[in-house]
């Protein structure tokens, strides 16, 4: 029997909420129904609440050091215990997120126009990150088959020649895709070749549907120093308000770029006292939510590409979800424009799922279904008014 109860529904408006209460920012419209930004809508486990709980009791909130033994060792732990990668070779390095750090790691690893390569579609906060530190994107197309994304090898490399820095997105945001190991080995071999170093986002390494595991760039087999692992608990535990992430080095000298940044530069180096806590609880005792909140996705999931089929009468039909909680979907084939399909959802359908534009395919749409089943059913119900109105 399952302790967590994902199905149940959690009241999220007038908390200040991104996704539930700025929906006029994202759709234009007040009244939609979200499945946008990337957090979920389930409680953080028992575990995480209770440690929260008690330390609000206790109630005095000063400032907080990260750089202790019980933080770091929970780091350890978890990336033996979860993925079986011993980092404790590795610098460990407390950050507020994951996207300040490739920000620093950025300035501090390469000059003003450098070209920084990473692959498209891509999170959509990448092509901020790199154009507002007056970095050149250098993006590399992935090619779109029948089996779902592959790499573009021959691109990749021509883009690498030329570059400072590549950005990896593993598992990757927002198609899914969880390398093998013959693909991140061949990304390691070419950037050794041209002397690129790696910033690997790691985030959503945790929610894994496939038998083939997530592998750390920190892996043993990826033999090669000039890699940065950039992560945080908070997708998997739903607690990106707390704040807090963490970046593992191999060189002490490139770990101090974050280091002196933070603490002297921008004065964030102070480790937020609840974020810190429920990373360290979420990473050593919280094992079992994880696998019950997958299991339940994918449920979503497989419920949704049904459906979709059934009310897009097959115009719509979803590839295998590798990972995630954000299910990347065509819609090239629906009869309308992606335009026009963006504004019957939100207009019609009252519903705010993010367009493809975001993350560079308008053809394609990504929705978030870390959410009860209600609410999914909710969205398949308003789909199908929408989609009716298309197919008369």
């Amino acid at each position: 029997m399952n302790r967590y109860n994902f199905d149940e529904v959690n009241d999220r408006y007038n908390t200040y909420s991104t996704q539930w209460d700025y929906t006029q920012d994202r759709f234009g419209a007040a009244d939609v129904l979200p499945f946008s930004i990337s957090d979920t809508d389930f409680k953080a486990p028992e575990e995480i609440v209770e440690k929260l709980t008690a330390l609000s009791k206790y109630g005095i909130y000063g400032y907080t050091r990260w750089n202790h033994e019980d933080f770091k060792d929970a780091i350890c732990y978890y990336y033996q215990k979860r993925h079986q990668v011993n980092i404790s070779d590795t610098t460990i390095v407390y950050s507020p997120s994951v996207m300040y750090t490739m920000a620093v790691m950025i300035r501090g690893l390469s000059q003003e126009n450098d070209q920084i390569v990473t692959l498209l579609p891509m999170y959509d906060a990448f092509f901020k990150v790199i154009e507002e530190n007056n970095r050149t994107l250098s993006a590399s197309p992935l090619l779109y088959t029948d089996s779902g994304y592959l790499i573009d090898w021959n691109d990749l490399e021509q883009r690498l020649q030329e570059a400072t820095i590549f950005i990896l997105c593993s598992p990757h945001n927002p198609t899914g895709r969880v390398w093998t190991q013959e693909e991140l080995a061949q990304i390691i071999d070419l950037c050794r070749k041209y002397d690129v170093w790696i910033i690997s986002d790691e985030i959503h390494s945790d929610i894994v549907h496939t038998s083939r595991p997530h592998l750390p760039i920190m892996h043993p087999s990826f033999v090669y120093k000039k890699k940065i692992l950039i992560s945080s608990a908070s997708k998997t535990f739903n607690t990106p308000a707390l704040i807090g992430s963490y970046a593992l080095f191999y060189d002490k000298e490139t770990a101090d770029i974050l280091l002196q940044q933070s603490r002297y530069c921008d004065f964030v180096n102070s480790a937020s006292l609840f974020g810190m806590h429920a990373l360290m609880v979420g990473y050593t005792q919280c094992f079992d939510y994880i696998e019950e909140l997958k299991e339940y996705v994918y449920n979503n999931y497989e419920y949704l590409k049904k459906e979709l089929a059934r009310i897009s009468s097959n115009k719509i039909e979803l590839k295998e979800l590798e990972s995630t909680y954000l299910v990347w979907f065509d819609i090239s084939n629906v009869g309308v424009s992606p335009e026009v399909l963006q504004n019957l959802l939100v207009e019609k359908g009252k519903l705010g799922i993010m367009s493809g534009i975001h993350y560079g395919d308008t053809n394609f749409m990504r929705i978030n279904i870390g959410c009860p089943r209600s609410k999914l059913e909710e969205a398949v119900r308003r789909m199908k008014i929408v989609f009716k109105g298309l197919n008369k």
